[in-house]
């Protein structure tokens, strides 16, 4: 080789060979390990929660958007779980209704029209339209007799309890009229306001109705029928109360004023009062009422050492 010739440099890569794809089943069965994973955890946080959050994630889970139990709309009921106390207190107040239903002749006949259930949002008691008009005249917001009758047996009832009531007037898929101004919006509406006076000239209380709606056609008793005459309907929902049913008494309080006050329904009579207000006092009760007012009141005992004093000792230059 000749002097000053550079040999060149050689660089041998060599490829080894590729193995096969695997694909991409791992993600899937990843994916399915860690949900797994979080449903674990989830049920567990679960078991060691309150029962008001575990009544959220129930009612969540019935209805994300978490509406049912304030509007009350549901056929069947979404809200919160009704407990044991309360259902029993709406089951004896339906069986009551019922019974004073079947004490009227002419509300007897109506009975098949009346339904009363009991949902998780409370006591529905729904008035049921035929054909003809049963509880409203057809085509309008006017009650007809039995209408004035059932309700007035109604508001004598409701105006015992401290539930509140929600009102919902219905009709059925067929147009009002030609009137554009007035439709089956204005009269759902209306019928369900024409209740609410006569529960209220009943007895019910006025802040007791905390709501009333018309829904026109949107809520369909029968939906494959939307013109079945029962989609015309009245609904009175009697809400969930916690605690027993209490019963509105009238006390006469010891100076003759009257007043309304909420009583137990086993609750027979008020409490007498054990003294007689009206007998003078004593000398020495008067005496010693007097020497109590002429006492001047007691101040508030200082703290020991005062905690500001000793701040300030603490500090470089301050008080001693």
């Amino acid at each position: 080789m000749a002097a000053g010739k550079v040999q060149p440099i050689l660089v041998i890569k060599k490829k080894g060979g590729h193995e096969g794809h695997h694909g991409g089943a791992w993600k899937v069965a990843y994916a399915d390990f860690v949900t797994a994973m979080m449903s674990l955890f989830i049920v567990l946080w679960l078991m060691n929660s309150s029962e008001k959050i575990k009544k959220a994630v129930a009612g969540y889970f019935n209805d994300p958007k978490g509406t049912a139990s304030l509007m009350g709309t549901t056929m069947t009921g979404t809200g919160e779980t009704v407990s044991a106390a309360t259902s029993d207190n709406l089951q004896r107040l339906k069986d009551k209704l019922e019974q004073e239903i079947k004490a009227r002749k002419e509300l007897e006949k109506l009975s098949k029209q009346i339904e009363i259930t009991i949902t998780s949002e409370g006591l529905r008691i729904e008035l049921l339209e035929d054909k003809n008009g049963t509880f409203y005249q057809s085509g309008s917001a006017r009650l007809s007799d039995n209408g004035q009758e059932l309700l007035a047996l109604l508001g004598s009832e409701l105006r015992t309890l401290p539930n509140q009531l929600l009102i919902e007037g219905h009709t059925d898929a067929a147009p009002y009229s030609s009137d554009v101004e007035y439709g089956n919006w204005e009269l759902s509406a209306d019928r369900a306001n024409a209740a609410r006076r006569l529960l209220q000239q009943d007895g019910v209380r006025s802040d007791q109705v905390t709501q009333v709606r018309g829904y026109a056609d949107q809520l369909l008793r029968v939906k494959k029928n939307p013109y079945d005459p029962s989609n015309r309907r009245v609904s009175i929902l009697v809400k969930n109360q916690e605690g027993p049913l209490m019963v509105v008494k009238t006390a006469v309080a010891v100076d003759g004023t009257k007043g309304a006050a909420l009583a137990p329904v086993a609750q027979d009579a008020m409490p007498k009062p054990t003294t007689s207000p009206s007998a003078p006092p004593s000398p020495d009760q008067a005496a010693r009422t007097a020497e109590g007012s002429a006492r001047p009141a007691a101040k508030p005992r200082a703290a020991q050492g005062g905690l500001l004093s000793k701040i300030e000792s603490m500090i470089p230059g301050g008080k001693k």
